[in-house]
């Protein structure tokens, strides 16, 4: 393979403590390494900045809601596609684009990895069609857990060692990375017409509860070891007065130290927490409560969360939420698709403008962007929009923007036609912290790989590490103009992939060599979930259990991670 060296460039590497530092980074066969020879090609980065690819922990990029989304908003791509070039295909789509552009978008602006957060195990084939589909970055799917039939039989018994043979089994049939939870209980009861909106509303029939759902599960996780904790998108998304739900979820790990088998520290980690961040009883008084949020996640460092920041753009919802997504339709009255997935989970879609000119939108803005602000470790915070729910992900470097200057978040302040409600229901306008370029590598690169159990592969540069490099024509110390900001993180200069030059002057010349990443976890034989499997096949399934597995040929260029336990 071929061996590069970045010269003189201004890295920052939370991995190894490096802040701001010039200095040069070799490249070999695929890794980084202490030195190369004399052969390997120069690239001048002086006065350029210099991190490990970005790790995106929690995106919906690959499956039947985006295939659906596709479908279902043909407006979406009007106007957007590329046409065919030296080294990629057609590509278009905005809030939804094609598994082609997802790769190309996600790599120009420097990711390298990219986590599927929601796979319904039924349709997992599917899932890894459009992974396989997707160019450049590494990708892992997780699977839902939160709605499955047979975690709330297990859990209700209290049958522990029956849990962490199906949670093995079910990662091992749609080779899945890690345990998703979405609106726990609620999606099931959203099939007989209701919803669990706090933690202990009981899911009917089963007689068990959100709380006890997501607290067995979590006591699974950490006893078989798996490299990501629980991934949990908590009850109640979205409603005011929805931060004590999620001040209770978070309490479900107090006490609970991490299996850090894989280096991570965290037993729990919370998704788009803006959505979870609301105080106030009805729009009217609706308001900021993420000082409440952060100051708990702050004290407890055994979680970590993503922020889900709006970004003010037209967009579409998609999530597994399915009551959550019927709720919003009802709101804003526009087009809405929902499904529920055999024995496992729902979905729903919904178009989605967040207008600034709307009071609620501007301060769920604020939310977000505070959150990040608030955080008083940036490795366990991590930048999100929970791709397309709040926004777009190419709208990653405007949020960074309004991160790390304070002039632009003021200005954005004060162009809001309601301006001093928003101001009023937030405390955005009396922060003046701007995240730094060191930390922005915490939040993006290190703090994500280090939650996902990948700490010695991805998101740093040390050497042995996988040599996923980028290169930014942007200099911390000599940024004028916030919008300079937006503009250096939106098109990166170079970017390697595992030692592949894949972007080059902003431009894909490589669609390199991309890995899907899966957790193959071992636990003793279990004869009694093997017999209750082909049971519910047989009884309730519509698909023949043969035809479940996804099958090695689906995935491409896997990556397997194995626990023994």
């Amino acid at each position: 393979m071929s061996e590069y060296i970045i010269k003189n460039g201004i890295v920052y590497d939370p991995k190894t403590g490096v802040k701001g530092e010039v200095k040069d980074i070799c490249i070999k066969d695929g890794k980084i390494t202490d030195k190369v020879s004399s052969k390997a090609k120069s690239i001048d980065a002086k006065g350029k900045t210099v991190m490990a690819g970005a790790v995106e922990i929690h995106s919906h990029v690959a499956g039947p809601k985006v295939n659906e989304g596709r479908n279902f908003r043909p407006e979406d791509k009007l106007f957007s596609y590329t046409p065919t070039g030296k080294n990629t295909r057609m590509a278009g789509g905005f809030s939804i684009p094609t598994t082609f552009k997802t790769g190309y978008e996600y790599a120009k602006m420097g990711y390298t990895t990219v986590m599927e957060a929601a796979m319904p195990p039924l349709y997992a084939r599917h899932v890894h069609e459009e992974i396989k589909d997707t160019p450049i970055i590494d990708q892992g799917a997780f699977p839902v857990f939160g709605n499955n039939w047979f975690v709330f039989e297990y859990l209700k018994n209290n049958e522990m060692d029956n849990v962490m043979a199906y949670i093995s089994w079910l990662l091992k049939t749609t080779k899945g990375y890690a345990i998703k939870i979405v609106n726990p209980g609620g999606s099931e009861a959203w099939g007989w017409g209701e919803n669990c909106t706090t933690i202990h509303d009981p899911v009917p029939y089963f007689d068990i509860t959100p709380a006890e759902i997501m607290k067995g599960l979590l006591t699974a996780n950490e006893k078989m070891g798996l490299p990501h904790s629980i991934h949990v998108h908590t009850n109640n998304l979205g409603n005011p007065g929805n931060y004590k739900d999620t001040l209770d979820t978070f309490k479900l790990a107090e006490g609970v130290k991490p299996n850090n088998k894989f280096g991570r520290d965290q037993v729990f980690h919370h998704t788009h927490v803006q959505f979870h961040s609301y105080g106030g009883d009805s729009w009217a008084n609706f308001e900021s409560k993420a000082k409440e949020i952060m100051d708990y996640v702050n004290a407890n460092k055994n979680m970590t969360i993503d922020l889900g920041c709006v970004t003010l753009d037209e967009t579409t919802t998609m999530t597994a939420d399915g009551p959550f997504e019927h709720h919003l339709t009802t709101l804003n009255h526009l087009k809405w698709a929902n499904v529920d997935v055999e024995l496992e989970t729902s979905s729903g879609i919904v178009p989605y403008i967040y207008d600034p000119r709307v009071k609620v939108c501007a301060i769920q803005w604020a939310i977000g962007l505070e959150l990040g602000l608030y955080t008083k470790d940036p490795m366990r915070s991590f930048i999100t929009t929970d791709h397309p729910n709040a926004g777009p992900f190419i709208r990653y470097p405007r949020i960074f923007k309004w991160l790390m200057s304070d002039k632009s978040r003021q200005e954005m302040l004060k162009s809001f036609k309601y301006s001093d409600k928003v101001i009023a229901a937030t405390n955005l306008a009396s922060m003046d912290r701007e995240i730094t370029f060191y930390e922005l590598a915490q939040m993006t690169r290190a703090g994500p790989a280090k939650a996902l159990g990948l700490t010695d592969m991805c998101g740093g540069l040390a050497p042995g590490m996988d040599a996923d490099v980028v290169v930014y024509n942007i200099d911390e110390n000599k940024i004028k103009d916030p919008e300079e900001i937006e503009k250096g993180f939106g098109t990166a200069s170079q970017v390697f992939k595992a030692g592949t030059l894949v972007v080059d002057n902003g431009e894909i010349i490589s669609n390199g060599n991309k890995r899907t990443l899966w957790v193959d976890a071992k636990v003793p034989t279990n004869s009694q979930v093997e017999r209750d499997v082909q049971m519910k096949f047989l009884k309730y399934y519509s698909v023949n259990l043969n035809n479940y597995e996804v099958s090695d040929h689906y995935v491409a260029n896997p990556y397997v991670i194995e626990v023994e336990n």
